[in-house]
């Protein structure tokens, strides 16, 4: 287990919800490149951002039956060419900056198979390596928009271990059961807040996961007023460490990960226990 600190930052951004309109994903490419620099400079060696950072395409602006009925969606609208010029740039600033980005995204797959709602991790170098792509899916998510993903995903950096979760995913205590067997330190969790004041229990939820797992949870959310969310990170035993703006502006929290006595023995108890069950 690592025994150095490992600091990380996670932002709320502004989120938009038209892929076809090409000034508005540069608008959150731009934004997302400027928190990223307020990262770097607060010394993070990583930042998470939210569902939805470039894009949280809408199902009735991607709807093949137009705005006013909801129907299969038509990927042929969106800008692919402006939202992965967005990405490149993300992509070669983490670089540059030298520090860690976990950037959602849509992925585009050959037609007509539809796209995955997904989170691309840049390293430090300025390289994608690894993918995660949100595998519980809404049901207009599952009957619309998207392909849904079959696997977990880890990575590690400086020697902590982090899994991923998109969207509805941190809803099913399974997935989280299966990143405590992968021994990570942390989940990243990003998750794109709806309608007034209906997201209180998505950090209430957040907060149980971090405590049953004794892990850290990061929890990027939109820079969405009046949604009764904000970004902030949870430690191994489900208190808020950090959070975003209260205002839920734009903006980063920052705070420091440790390796936490309570993970250890969490961990080592759950694993024995299962042991002895499935003797």
């Amino acid at each position: 287990m690592p025994e150095t600190t490992l600091r990380i930052a996670v932002a709320q951004s502004t989120v938009h919800q038209d892929p076809t309109d090409p000034a508005l994903l540069r608008s959150s490419g731009a934004e997302v490149r400027q928190l990223m620099r307020q990262a770097a400079e607060a010394g993070a060696r990583l930042v998470h951002f939210t569902e939805g950072a470039i894009c949280f395409p809408s199902k009735h602006v991607m709807s093949e039956l137009g705005p006013d009925e909801v129907g299969a969606s038509d990927w042929s609208k969106a800008d692919w060419t402006v939202l992965q010029s967005e990405l490149d740039k993300i992509t070669a600033l983490s670089g540059e900056l030298g520090i860690w980005t976990v950037i959602p995204s849509v992925h585009q797959l050959p037609a007509p198979t539809r796209p995955r709602n997904s989170m691309y991790v840049v390293s430090d170098a300025g390289e994608v390596v690894t993918r995660y792509d949100e595998r519980m899916l809404s049901t207009t998510k599952i009957t619309w928009m998207y392909t849904p993903g079959t696997k977990p995903v880890t990575f590690e950096v400086d020697g902590y271990r982090f899994g991923l979760a998109l969207g509805l995913d941190l809803l099913f205590p399974e997935l989280s059961t299966e990143y405590d067997r992968f021994a990570v330190d942390a989940v990243l969790v990003s998750y794109a807040t709806t309608g007034i004041g209906q997201n209180e229990h998505i950090g209430v939820q957040a907060r149980g996961t971090a405590a049953n797992n004794t892990c850290w949870i990061s929890l990027a959310v939109p820079a969405n007023p009046g949604a009764g969310l904000d970004a902030g990170v949870i430690d191994p035993r489900g208190n808020w460490a950090v959070q975003g703006p209260a205002d839920s502006t734009p903006g980063i929290a920052v705070t420091d990960l440790h390796h936490a006595e309570v993970t250890t023995i969490g961990r080592e108890f759950r694993s024995r226990t299962r042991e002895r069950v499935s003797s």
